[in-house]
């Protein structure tokens, strides 16, 4: 299964800041990184998202 692509968006001000890959069988679960978020200027949670087409 190829990698599938998604959003990171910030738990805080629910913008989405980053894109990125995921092997959807290797990690079948929701991702949660603490990246930067430059709306926030601080470090937050982001949470997975679906990509609109």
């Amino acid at each position: 299964m190829p990698a599938t692509k998604i959003v990171m968006r910030c738990s805080d001000c629910k913008e989405n800041n980053y894109y990125t890959q995921k092997n959807r069988q290797n990690v079948p679960d929701n991702l949660t990184l603490r990246k930067f978020c430059s709306r926030c200027r601080k470090h937050t949670e982001h949470k997975e998202t679906r990509v609109r087409k």
